[in-house]
């Protein structure tokens, strides 16, 4: 069913007087609007292309669509899209430490997918989402963790694609954090919900997606 989900998954107005006075109003204005932003929780979701939003548009990702439905529930967080294509959880665990900042209140760790379809030794995965919690317990202690599970093809055997499925809920128990047990549920292996390339969520894709995620992360907000 996930087959051919993963396989591509790394292809991965008036004289000068006024016109002062308009600028004036502007800055104002621009500044209470950073002001405000910047009193805002933050919320950062940290993954691969699958957050980045791959082959749509910029506000058609989840995590977009995630901030529009805070905003129109009048929550005041602000979300972070750290997503970026190819990333993989070694490559994750480097770059975390310059995405985390002062005032992240939730972090969502949504990596693993390329792991699985490169047969990186689970050990390995398990090792790096490990060190990522780790990283974010330490630097924002107050901070609450959602990992997104993920699920991968059986070719790599069933042994592999089996513990590689637990890595996620057995390291969310043992470090009392959040699941999302599948991210792509109800999503993957379906073509209508999915990109030309099987494996990316289309707009309509993407709406499941934020639900599934919505599931774990409204109550925490």
């Amino acid at each position: 069913m996930f087959c051919y989900f993963l396989t591509l998954l790394l292809l991965g107005c008036g004289g000068k007087t006024s016109e002062k006075k308009n600028q004036e109003e502007s800055n104002v204005e621009t500044e209470t609007k950073a002001s405000s932003s910047d009193s805002k929780k933050k919320i950062l979701f940290f993954g691969d292309s699958l957050t980045a939003g791959y082959g749509l548009e910029m506000g058609e990702a989840f995590p977009i669509l995630i901030q529009h439905r805070i905003d129109s529930l009048g929550l005041e967080y602000r979300v972070i899209n750290a997503g970026l294509s190819g990333e993989t959880t070694a490559s994750g665990k480097n770059r975390l430490d310059w995405v985390l900042e002062d005032g992240i209140s939730i972090v969502i760790i949504e990596l693993g997918a390329n792991d699985g379809l490169r047969g990186v030794p689970l050990n390995e995965t398990e090792s790096n989402l490990q060190a990522m919690v780790d990283m974010v317990q330490e630097k924002l202690p107050e901070a609450e963790i959602i990992l997104a599970g993920m699920k991968i093809p059986p070719n790599m055997g069933l042994e592999y694609t089996s513990r590689f499925e637990n890595i996620f809920p057995e390291l969310a128990e043992k470090e009392n954090v959040y699941l999302i047990p599948f991210l792509l549920e109800n999503v993957a292996g379906i073509p209508d919900l999915n990109q030309s390339d099987g494996i990316h969520p289309t707009v309509e894709g993407q709406k499941i997606v934020a639900d599934n995620v919505w599931e774990v992360l409204g109550p925490l907000l």
